[in-house]
């Protein structure tokens, strides 16, 4: 049996990693599980880029913390010594009356951020790579960029580490269980007692919390770099900006510049619904041929040659809300996971709020929209 400790977290992915951070800056004593050694190809937290953007087309709720999340990772940056979010500004494309045109502006709106509209026309001569017909417009939102995923796991978990954090890589957790007012684990290296535990594990919650039978979903998600065909200047960070299309209703297609491996672009929620232990992590011609036909339609310069793809997973709820909520029956254990696909660019700011509920129960934010009852309710 290990010592008693203040907080044991499962999962070192985006959530897990800014929660060991926070919380040993705090001189909180911290132990932490991952079942590989992150950032890796297993999860959620890869694949060289992730957007991230203010006016939040998926609710007004998510502006003051995205808007806090700019200042944490800016901080991280700072204290890391490397780069770790580029600024491109953002483009949104879709019809006006759409679901990311009139959700972004609403946000934009309501919270007075700086944005612009531009035509069909006007995107077309200010980025000629993209091809919008005339029925599309586009929302310029100036702060929206990128944030390099492995290198922000690395600086969290690398400070984490400095401040006292106790990482254990390559050691999955078995089975926890409540002990007194405290929480014991087992882990496939030994057995911890803590006194509280912050489940992250993403796209495994479901596995760690069978007993409350939520109605989560776990996504397959593919990613795809392909090379220009022409005009690969136009395609450089410098006179891309990040890019998200809504080429039909409800359905999206985003994309980043060149950042050395190719131009990424992808799908956003239109995979199939998996599990961890059948994914399958192999791309198939059909689905290359898919994507290449509609970056063709848009994007024609970019349907060159494919560099590579990556498939990662979104871990969603029924209303694409996250979880950040203590277990209804064992209060000395907090969720947080399932981030519905949009998740990664809160982190920074997820780790402070997720220290403050460990220590404080209480966040400065309103979290009640991602409380577990609203998905107990829904699963009767």
């Amino acid at each position: 049996m290990r010592k008693s400790i203040d907080l044991a977290i499962v999962g070192l992915g985006a959530m897990g990693s800014s929660a060991a951070y926070h919380l040993s800056k705090r001189d909180k004593s911290v132990v932490a599980f991952d079942l590989s050694t992150p950032p890796h190809l297993l999860g959620s937290s890869h694949g060289q880029s992730r957007i991230i953007r203010e006016a939040y087309f998926e609710h007004p709720l998510y502006v003051p913390i995205v808007q806090k999340s700019y200042e944490r990772w800016s901080d991280l940056q700072a204290a890391y010594g490397e780069r770790l979010i580029l600024t491109t500004g953002g483009l949104l494309l879709g019809p006006n009356n759409g679901t990311l045109i009139a959700g972004t502006r609403l946000s934009a709106d309501r919270h007075k951020l700086d944005y612009d509209i531009l035509s069909a026309k006007e995107i077309r001569k200010h980025y000629p790579v993209i091809q919008p017909d005339d029925s599309t417009v586009g929302v310029w939102e100036p702060r929206a960029g990128i944030l390099l995923p492995e290198k922000c796991l690395e600086a969290h978990l690398k400070l984490a580490q400095q401040q006292g954090a106790d990482l254990h890589f390559e050691e999955p957790v078995t089975e926890w269980k409540p002990d007194g007012d405290g929480v014991r684990l087992k882990t496939t290296q030994g057995e911890y007692r803590a006194q509280q535990l912050l489940l992250a594990p993403g796209p495994w919650l479901s596995a760690f919390i069978p007993e409350l039978a939520l109605p989560i979903t776990v996504e397959r998600q593919v990613l795809y770099w392909f090379e220009p065909i022409d005009r690969r200047e136009d395609f450089e960070l410098d006179r891309l900006p990040i890019f998200a299309w809504e080429y039909a209703p409800g359905a999206l297609f985003y994309g980043f510049p060149n950042l050395g491996d190719g131009v990424k672009v992808a799908l956003h929620h239109q995979g199939e619904i998996t599990d961890i232990e059948s994914i399958n992590r192999e791309v198939s011609p059909v689905e290359i041929e898919a994507m290449r036909l509609l970056v063709n339609a848009m994007i024609p310069n970019l349907a060159g040659p494919l560099i590579k793809t990556e498939v990662c997973m979104y871990t969603n709820t029924p209303d694409g809300h996250f979880i950040i909520d203590f277990h209804p029956d064992v209060p000395q254990v907090l969720i947080s996971s399932a981030c519905s696909g949009h998740g990664f660019k809160f982190a920074a700011v997820l780790g402070e709020i997720l220290a403050d509920l460990v220590v404080d129960k209480k966040s400065e934010f309103d979290l009640s929209p991602f409380r577990i009852s609203r998905l107990l309710n829904q699963s009767k």
